[in-house]
């Protein structure tokens, strides 16, 4: 589902669901992800599994907290598995590009750009217990900020994480152009923060007057006493977008690669590091998706931005 305002930002954007693979990859089922090289030559079998979850502003807290899935996702593949701590959505795209990272969790607006470059081929997400999946947009703001609207943002600051986001980018930016006649570098002054960690702690400590960021990050940030609830204002709110989606790379080993889906979804979350740290965004278990499906509004949003892959 889109917010109301966003729906009319989009609402003339013809979209024609098509791959915009590079030349690299081929398509010939249509799923607009790229196929198992049909030689088997091309097929990586590594020793080690690299893992690397999309960059957060403290790579370590993560490690611990994947280390119990990274243990059972060792067991079930029978691999040694390494976690990657990435400092920035370049790095991991470029990591999985070059070969060098072979399971990844990437943010919401950066699988579109994993899968047209990288060879990234999503299957999982998280969602709550019921199926039921997401999180929104949020801009914000500190307390006194003078900002009590979008129209406010007017002269002022505000923070985007990356070009490749969906949440801390794509959708705000369509936002602001279509609904509120605002753009970035002509009405307000446009920061680039590296990640929703940094948008929110930017903000906080008064760096940022606004941000824009995904609320599922911020509350996780509540929950570890990263920052308080009054410590910001929530001036928008969208309505729910896909969360991280999790693959492989097109080319591993297709009995590897479904040992590792087998990973995923055989992982017990009761009583893990995984259930502790994203049941504050109300995640509790991995259910399968599709890049052709739930994605299609976040290509919607691409397309309503101007973005093309040229990735060759």
């Amino acid at each position: 589902m889109m917010g109301t305002a966003l729906a009319g930002a989009l609402a003339l954007t013809a979209f024609h669901a098509s791959a915009d693979l590079s030349s690299r990859f081929v398509d010939n089922d249509g799923d607009m992800v790229a196929d198992t090289p049909a030689d088997e030559s091309q097929w990586v079998d590594p020793d080690t599994l690299v893992f690397a979850y999309t960059p957060v502003e403290d790579p370590a807290v993560y490690a611990e907290v994947w280390a119990g899935f990274l243990d059972h996702l060792s067991e079930t593949t029978g691999k040694r598995v390494q976690f990657f701590p990435v400092q920035s959505n370049s790095a991991q795209l470029e990591a999985m590009r070059a070969g060098r990272l072979h399971v990844a969790g990437f943010n919401t607006g950066g699988v579109p750009v994993a899968v047209n470059c990288s060879g990234f081929v999503p299957f999982t997400m998280m969602a709550a217990e019921d199926g039921s999946f997401g999180y929104e947009m949020e801009i914000i703001t500190y307390p006194d900020s003078g900002i009590e609207t979008v129209e406010d943002l007017t002269g002022r600051s505000l923070a985007f994480t990356s070009e490749t986001s969906n949440s801390g980018y794509r959708a705000p930016s369509a936002l602001l152009r279509s609904e509120y006649g605002l753009e970035a570098g002509e009405h307000f002054e446009a920061a680039f923060s590296g990640s929703h960690d940094n948008s929110v702690l930017g903000v906080v400590n008064k760096d940022y007057d606004a941000a824009a960021i995904a609320n599922s990050v911020a509350r996780r940030m509540i929950s570890r006493g990263v920052v308080n609830e009054g410590d910001y204002e929530i001036i928008y709110t969208s309505d729910t977008f896909p969360t991280t989606a999790y693959g492989t790379v097109y080319n591993l080993h297709p009995e590897l690669a479904e040992k590792v889906q087998d990973a995923f979804f055989s992982y017990d979350w009761e009583g893990s590091a995984l259930e502790a740290e994203f049941a504050n965004s109300g995640e509790a278990q991995f259910i399968p998706i599709t890049y052709r499906e739930n994605w299609e509004v976040i290509r919607t949003i691409a397309e309503a931005n101007g973005v093309t892959y040229d990735c060759d």
